[in-house]
Order: structure tokens, then sequence, then C-alpha cells
């Protein structure tokens, strides 16, 4: 052919060809799309003849319509209807709900005073137990500050001692060899004084010389008998006496508070001084008219 004379003709006539044949057999399988039946235009309604109805079956004709009642009948069904309530069946049922709320009334009664009981008994056991607490610890602070003035008085007591001693160069330290002791104290030692005498009845003060000596006790008399007055308030101490005795054995006169009291408390004077004049002492013909001598009293808490 003269239209194909060429090797690009041919090869264009070619590729035509296969393409609209490629494009024939896409529209015969593919195609335009149609509705079958074709979509309706507008909105579709029910078939029927009333403004109401009740039902699943929809009828192909006119339905019968339901014959109208009348007034009198219509009235006759409502009174059929209605049922009469019997009054007894109100009344009991009116009393069964009083019944009813009175019980649970007084359910909500007892159980708010139950409530109010049991708070009542946990504040009281919360007081008591309050109460208990502080007594105990006013108990233990009263316990407390008895041991410490009683702890304060020993110390005091101890100070005093050791003043005493230290007074009468310390004798109650001493270096002697001789084992064994003697005296009127709880503590172990030999009370007296270094140049006393071993048979004397006295423990304190400085010794006398002669007959006449102003040592404690009464130099070369023996004690036939004394005496204690108690105080009259609670105090504790040593109180010497200075003392007089004729040749009788009597006490001519007493003067209390002299060296070597710890305590010159005046309700310790006046007991120390009666107490003094108790003493009696043995009867003797050489002794002096007058002799001095010394009593030493001890006072303790309680007595």
């Amino acid at each position: 052919m003269s239209f194909l004379d060429t090797k690009h003709k041919k090869k264009s006539f070619t590729l035509t060809t296969l393409l609209l044949s490629v494009l024939l057999l896409l529209l015969f399988y593919v195609g335009l799309t149609y509705m079958d039946p074709p979509e309706e235009k507008g909105i579709a309604v029910n078939f029927g003849q009333m403004d109401f109805g009740k039902g699943n079956v929809q009828p192909k004709e006119k339905i019968k319509s339901e014959p109208i009642k009348t007034t009198k009948e219509v009235v006759e069904e409502q009174q059929e209807e209605v049922k009469p309530v019997a009054e007894p069946q109100v009344q009991q049922e009116s009393a069964q709900e009083k019944a009813a709320e009175k019980l649970v009334t007084q359910d909500n009664e007892e159980s708010i005073l139950i409530k109010q009981k049991q708070e009542a008994k946990r504040k009281a056991d919360a007081a008591a137990k309050k109460a208990k607490a502080e007594a105990e610890r006013k108990e233990q602070q009263r316990v407390a500050a008895e041991k410490a003035e009683a702890e304060r008085k020993r110390k005091a007591e101890q100070a005093k001692r050791d003043k005493v001693d230290n007074l009468f160069g310390g004798l109650a330290k001493s270096d002697g060899k001789a084992t064994g002791g003697e005296g009127d104290d709880n503590k172990a030692g030999d009370k007296g004084n270094p140049q006393g005498n071993p048979y004397a009845t006295s423990y304190y003060g400085a010794p006398g010389s002669g007959n006449g000596g102003s040592g404690y006790g009464l130099s070369g008399r023996k004690l036939l008998a004394k005496g204690k007055v108690k105080q009259d308030c609670n105090e504790e101490g040593r109180v010497v006496v200075k003392i007089v005795v004729d040749r009788n054995g009597k006490v001519l006169s007493a003067t209390p508070g002299v060296k070597g009291t710890t305590n010159n408390h005046p309700c310790l004077l006046k007991p120390a001084e009666a107490t003094a004049r108790l003493h009696k002492w043995n009867l003797d013909a050489n002794a002096p008219s007058r002799q001095i001598g010394f009593v030493v009293v001890n006072f303790k808490l309680g007595e």
C-alpha cells in the first residue's frame, strides 16, 4: 500500500490498531453503569387510608372501618373497667403503712440512743484513762521529789559530818594499827579523841585537864541515868549542851548550841537543854562543887 510505504508508517499503524483494540475490549467488559430499575425522584409514601394505624401486615386494598361506638356504649365500658376499691382494705393498708413507719421510727430512735450511749461510754473511758495517767504522772513526780529531797538532806548531813571531822583534825581517817572500834553510830570506826580517856562516856569536845576539865561528858564521873525529850518539829542534827554538875551528880545549868553543834534551830535547842537536865551523874565528894561538862544530843527526822 502506498500509505504504508515507509517503515515508520507501518510501525505507527500497528501500534494504533493495538491501542484501539484494547480500548474496545475495555468498553465491552467495563462499559457505563446505570440503575435497573432506574432511581426514582421524590419521597415514597406508604399505602393506606388513615392518619393512624397498628400492625406489621400491609393490606393491598382498603380495610373495613371499625364501627363507631355511641357515647352511651363508651360510658358503659368505662364503668365496667373502673372497679370500686373496698374501704376496709384501704384502711388496712393505711394501718400497715403506719405500723411500718412506726417500726422504722422506733428502730431509728433505738439506733440513735445506742450510738449516743456508745459515744458517752467512749468519752468516759477516755477521761478516766487520762485522769489515771495524770495521777500516775503526779505520783511519779512526788516520789522523785521525795527521793531528791532525801538525797539532798543526806548530802547536807554528810557535809556537816565532814565539816565536824575536819574541825577535829580529820579523826575519821585514822592511820592507826589497831583493829575493832567503839561508838554509838552505825558507821565503823573508833569514836572519840586521840587525847581522850578510853573510859570516858563522852566522844566529842576538847579534853579537859584535872577534875575541873571541860571535855564532853563529865570527867571522872559516871553517868547513872539519862532521858530524851522529843522535838516539836521534824529536823535533824547534833546539839552540844554545856552543863554544870554538882557533887551529887545533879545538873545545875545547861547551855545548848555550843561549839560542835550542827543545827542551831530553836526547836532543837530547847529539847536538847531539857534532855541534858535529865542526865544524872554519880555522887563524888571529891569532885568540884561546880564541875563543867558537855552532853551531845542527836536528833533524827521523825523523832
